[in-house]
């Protein structure tokens, strides 16, 4: 039940007006060129404490290489119900993936971060890729990926 009311504040598609204000919000995440395939993409959110609070993207679709995504596969036990409806493509080296979704002004300037772990087949995975709070003052400003990704930014 946990999960189902995280991931619904997460991604507030369904959440009732009253009850919570969303906005649209942009994330880019462009891709080195590495040299390997395509590249598995977690993007999910946790709260000041570090728990998992719920995901918002999955790309790649097989689901016999998401445990590559270590952190995120730890934080779900592997659900595939945290991505149902979420997910698209893996996203090729020196490529960008760009996504836009509405996210409850709640998760803003009150200790959330976003994170994104990466995984690409036959080279290393990359757990903890990206990791930015989620802050209203954060929005556009680019941040560096650990191996796979060369930036990611969120606009408002």
């Amino acid at each position: 039940m946990k999960s189902l009311l995280a991931t619904l504040a997460v991604t507030t598609a369904l959440t009732l007006p009253g009850l919570a204000m969303a906005r649209p919000v942009t994330l880019t995440t462009t891709l080195n060129n590495y040299g390997g395939d395509g590249a598995y993409l977690a993007l999910y959110v946790t709260d000041a404490s570090g728990a998992y609070m719920g995901s918002l993207w999955m790309a790649g679709t097989k689901s016999k290489y998401y445990d590559s995504l270590t952190h995120w596969y730890r934080a779900t036990g592997g659900d595939t119900a945290q991505i149902n409806g979420i997910t698209g493509a893996s996203v090729g080296a020196g490529r960008t993936l760009e996504i836009t979704l509405d996210l409850a002004d709640a998760l803003f300037d009150a200790g959330y971060t976003l994170h994104i772990d990466a995984a690409v087949e036959e080279m290393r995975d990359s757990p903890n890729e990206v990791a930015v709070p989620l802050t209203t003052d954060g929005a556009g400003a680019p941040a560096a990926g650990r191996r796979y990704i060369a930036s990611f930014a969120y606009d408002m």
